[in-house]
């Protein structure tokens, strides 16, 4: 078993957020400390698949596909899409 390092932080918050994040904690059965854990893990995968996608979207831009290659992908998708049974 690995047993992972913590560190306490303390954190300040507008009394609305705070209690918003009580009754989310008393819904979900969860500890403050693992909400705050679930709620920053999913920021930073946001964080990381909206880099991911802007980093795709960018090589995109700098390399489009070229008009033989777009014209091949739709020959393609006319092929399969025709072998569809509906």
């Amino acid at each position: 078993m690995i047993v992972q390092r913590t560190t306490k932080i303390a954190i300040s918050l507008p009394r609305d957020m705070l209690k918003a994040v009580e009754q989310e904690r008393k819904r979900s059965g969860e500890s403050r400390s693992e909400l705050f854990r679930r709620a920053v893990d999913m920021l930073l995968r946001s964080y990381k698949e909206r880099t991911m996608t802007e980093r795709y979207i960018r090589a995109y831009e700098q390399i489009p596909e070229t008009k033989e290659e777009i014209k091949a992908i739709r020959h393609t998708a006319s092929d399969v899409l025709a072998g569809e049974p509906w």
